[in-house]
């Protein structure tokens, strides 16, 4: 089944294809953007082709600059050069324009320095006051932290030391045409932290330097258009809402699953594992979206506000729950056709011996009003069946079967299915009977996907959030509480397994659904994973 968008409209669905036209958005402020890893891939295949869409929807200001920082030897005109081929080889075909690159890579300089080394950041301290001084006016500047997290607190201890932060920013002589003075923001990428601690301390550096409405903390998957909708899709439909409870609600799965390994991120795999990887931020951005209670308007702090609540009502998985409500597994050696897969302990910069778990499955409840005793049942993991990311709701059983004499059995649970990976959708499952067969029910379902509705191509996640960047909406970027709630959470897990460590990892054979025991894990409660 196909949904038409103009049902109820008195207009005729032509199926014509739309395209992506400017947006009707004010253009933020004057901006200087300063990315750090300018020439690492994230740069390459996300960040820069970001900015080229957004430059052709005509998203950017008038004055939009960009700085590179990186260790390579470049000088401003290879950077550009760098840029061009970088733009030409991950941009759309649709926006390899000769004209939009030249004109968004007209202003793009390069400076060439160690990230621990002062005399970079003095460097580049100069390179944003020349910038300014070329454009008559004062930007904002935004820092892009597009580098491993190893070097997020030698960042921005130098960028303090260069005054270049918010809070030891000294402002140019320039005259700003803004209303307020310029600003200084920053981007973290995942992962922040690697437990509560750690956590804590990186959160304790940027505030020093920082104020919170400046800090943001990047998740890519909360600018997937999907993951945007499932607030709109909750709170703008009356047939839903009164039924997402307790009452109505039976369970709810969420799979993100990949079929590719590890590839070259071995080593930070290795200290990461699929519960830091994945579970702590991607995931359980989702969860709280999913669950969160209505907020009085959409506005970033009251979204936020009720994200927040729902990740501290998280019942905690403890030490002595470990073994009950969570399942760790790692990926032998095995074929595709041809190709052999390599095991997980076989990779490049992985340990032979190693206990590193790249797949998990998780039982978990949220103690409040509207999801007692409602399981969430979670999965992620490498080198499973497909590429997949999913939230699974399903509903509860009609409470009185009249179908068992008849057809032979009671009909399924009716499921709403939000897929966000590889196809963007929101499907229904429902019953009827099947025409002129008297005792047959067949599952059936109302299937509405972006890209046949719409007949365009979805925007990159990171165009919306380098534009909320620019703009200060924070509403897509987990705040600080956002963090430590999601790192209690996760750390105490992670304790729990710790005490486990003389305990095998389960293994599971390479595009499969992952462990047996991940099966067990919803089986016992007489449920079972939606695509197995």
């Amino acid at each position: 089944m196909s949904i038409d968008k103009n049902a109820g409209s008195g207009k005729v669905s032509t199926g014509h294809k739309i395209q992506r036209k400017k947006m009707r958005l004010s253009s933020p402020n004057p901006t200087t953007i300063i990315i750090f890893g300018g020439t690492g891939d994230l740069t390459r295949r996300k960040l820069l082709p970001a900015l080229l869409e957004l430059k052709a929807l005509g998203m950017l200001p008038e004055c939009f600059n960009i700085v590179g920082f990186a260790t390579r030897p470049l000088t401003d005109e290879t950077y550009r050069e760098f840029a061009t081929t970088a733009l030409k080889e991950f941009s759309s075909t649709r926006e390899k324009d000769e004209d939009v690159i030249s004109a968004l890579l007209s202003n793009t300089h390069f400076v060439s320095s160690a990230f621990d080394d002062q005399s970079g950041f003095n460097k580049l301290s100069e390179k944003l006051t020349e910038i300014d001084d070329t454009n008559g006016i004062a930007t904002n500047k935004l820092y892009y932290l597009a580098t491993p997290p190893s070097f997020f607190h030698t960042i921005v201890s130098m960028l303090a030391g260069a005054n270049l932060t918010n809070k030891s920013f000294i402002p140019t002589k320039i005259e700003s045409s803004l209303k307020s003075p310029p600003t200084q923001k920053i981007i973290i990428e995942k992962p922040f932290g690697k437990d509560l601690e750690s956590a804590e301390t990186l959160n304790k550096l940027l505030l020093k330097e920082f104020e919170e409405d400046d800090i943001f903390r990047i998740d890519h998957y909360l600018g997937k258009e999907t993951v945007q909708n499932i607030l709109f899709f909750r709170f703008a439909n009356g047939i839903y809402e009164p039924v997402w409870n307790r009452k109505y609600i039976d369970h709810i799965q969420i799979t993100v699953s990949e079929n590719h390994g590890v590839g070259s991120r071995g080593k930070y795999f290795e200290e990461a594992g699929i519960l830091r990887d994945m579970f702590q931020n991607h995931i359980i951005q989702l969860i709280a979206l999913v669950g969160m209670e209505p907020p009085i308007n959409m506005e970033a702090e009251s979204i936020r506000s009720k994200k927040i609540d729902l990740l501290k009502s998280l019942r905690p998985i403890t030490k002595d729950m470990v073994n009950t409500q969570t399942v760790r597994g790692q990926y032998l050696k095995g074929r595709d056709e041809d190709d052999e897969i390599k095991a997980y302990k076989e990779e490049n910069n992985v340990s032979p011996t190693s206990k590193t778990e790249t797949f998990t499955a998780l039982k978990l409840f949220i103690d409040n009003w509207r999801w007692s005793g409602v399981p969430f049942y979670i999965r992620t993991g490498k080198r499973l069946k497909e590429r997949l990311t999913e939230i699974a709701v399903f509903f509860k059983e009609v409470p009185h079967c009249l179908f068992t004499d008849f057809v032979g059995g009671c009909p399924n649970n009716n499921k709403l299915i939000i897929k966000i990976q590889p196809d963007e959708r929101i499907i229904f499952c429902f019953n009827i009977k099947v025409p002129g067969a008297p005792d047959r029910l067949e599952e059936v379902q109302m299937d509405f996907s972006y890209s046949e509705t719409y007949k365009t191509e979805l925007p990159d996640a990171y165009e919306r959030l380098l534009y909320d960047c620019m703009i200060g909406d924070s509403t897509l970027f987990p705040h600080r509480e956002d963090i430590k709630a999601s790192w209690s959470f996760v750390t105490e897990i992670l304790e729990g397994w710790e005490e486990l460590e003389g305990l095998e990892i389960s293994t599971y054979d390479p595009l499969s659904w992952g462990p047996k025991e991940a099966s067990d894990l919803i089986e016992k409660d007489s449920r079972k994973w939606r695509n197995t």
